[in-house]
Order: structure tokens, then sequence, then C-alpha cells
């Protein structure tokens, strides 16, 4: 049921990527929709939902826009692998792990899909990279910070219903 949610809101979440991002531009970054979703899940509510939103939502934003099909899906997945990783490693700071982690994978996760959009097409020119990357890793990183703690509030509440009452 959780899988089957999680492609759901993939496919929603994607396309509003491809719709509604571009215009929440601000100066050269724009926001990963998708690769928070699935990495903010994956910390918060564990690695299946995530990798079902990275694979779903990968290949429907592949779909939608004129990328190598797979070729997010992929970065997607090695991102919400790493996501994993990263949390069972950060037990603490519960409400600061999904924001951070989602910093530091943003980063990665972009010079990976480069590398893999550039062996399946022609390379990406960017004259400074990290002068593109760092302001997209911070604008991820702050909607991690709005959509992690409602997520961990929402898994929290959900824990408590599933309780047995004595």
């Amino acid at each position: 049921m959780i899988i089957a949610i999680a492609a759901i809101g993939a496919i929603a979440v994607a396309t509003l990527q491809s719709t509604v991002a571009p215009y929440l531009r601000i100066g050269g970054a724009q926001p990963d929709l998708i690769f928070v979703a699935a990495v903010v899940w994956t910390v918060v509510a564990g690695i299946d939902g995530g990798l079902a939103l990275a694979f779903v939502g990968g290949l429907t934003i592949d779909l939608l826009a004129p990328r190598p099909l797979g070729s997010t899906a992929f970065t997607l997945i090695l991102a919400v692998g790493a996501a994993a990783l990263m949390a069972r490693a950060a037990t603490r700071g519960r409400y600061l792990a999904p924001i951070a982690i989602v910093f530091v994978l943003s980063v990665l996760n972009s010079i990976i899909y480069s590398a893999v959009y550039g062996a399946l097409r022609s390379p990406i020119a960017l004259s400074d990279p990290m002068n593109v990357l760092i302001p997209a890793a911070v604008y991820d990183a702050f909607l991690a910070a709005l959509i992690g703690p409602l997520a961990i509030a929402i898994r929290a509440r959900r824990e408590e219903e599933e309780r047995v009452g004595w």
C-alpha cells in the first residue's frame, strides 16, 4: 500500500517538476522536487517508498522532458540508496537529518546526472559547475526544511495510531 502511494505521489511530483518547477527558479537555481521528495521519504519512512518514488518519478520526468530514458531514475535510485545509508548513520538529529542529507546528495546527484547525461548524449556545458550546483543544493535543502518536519510529524502521528492501546 505504501509503495503504491509512493508511486502515485511520484507521478504527481514529477508532473509538478516538469510544469511548475521551471517557474520557481531563483537566480540560476531550480528545485528538484522529485529528488527532495524521494530523499525525504527515504530518510523519514524507509527505503521501500523512496525507491518507488525515485524509479517511477525518474521515469516520468524522463518521459516528460527530453532526457535519455532511465537516466534520471538511475541517478535518483543511487541517491536514495545513499540517503538510506546516511539516514541509518544519522540516528540523532531527527529533524536536521533530511536537510543535511538532501544538501549533500543534491550536489552528488547533479554531478552523477551530468556524467550520465554526458555519456548518453552530448556533455552539459557548464563554465563553473559549483556556481550552479551549490545554489540548487541550498534550494533543495530549503525545500527539505519545509517538507522534512512535516513528514516526520505525519509519520509520528501515524505510528501513534498503529499502536495498540492497553
